[in-house]
């Protein structure tokens, strides 16, 4: 039994309420699910920001179990903290070939990679760093 944990679409018409649930990837999407693990109201509130409510402890269990989020529940589980950034890749045109470029998450531009250097490389052996043995010593 494959877990996944996704979002379950509560609420009215043109109301969206979504509730994260683990669920088995073969149920239906509203259908029979194994726990309730937060809630997720996309449209904007009062203040106007997007509610948002997770029970951490649970949610944690379940990926340490090794539970697959779905797309969206990935980047709300990242504003939230919980995962690292997925991985994203610039598009050149709708529908085209993709840019092997990466994105940075945050703010949505390219990353310049040419114009970063390593300073420290876990996978070099000494010396090749730059400086010879005999000099670091």
């Amino acid at each position: 039994m494959v877990v996944r944990i996704r979002l379950a679409r509560f609420g009215c018409r043109n109301r969206p309420f979504y509730r994260l649930m683990a669920a088995d990837s073969r149920s239906p999407r509203d259908g029979k699910h194994l726990e309730v693990l937060g809630y997720y109201n996309p449209l904007p509130g009062k203040d106007g920001g997007k509610r948002m409510g997770l029970k951490f402890d649970r949610v944690k269990y379940w990926l340490s179990v090794g539970a697959q989020p779905s797309d969206p529940v990935e980047r709300i589980l990242f504003r939230a903290g919980i995962l690292p950034p997925p991985p994203m890749l610039a598009m050149a045109h709708k529908g085209g070939p993709r840019d092997g470029q990466p994105i940075d998450p945050m703010t949505g531009q390219p990353l310049d990679i040419e114009g970063l250097t390593i300073v420290d490389n876990p996978n070099t052996p000494d010396g090749e760093n730059g400086a010879s043995i005999e000099e670091m010593a």
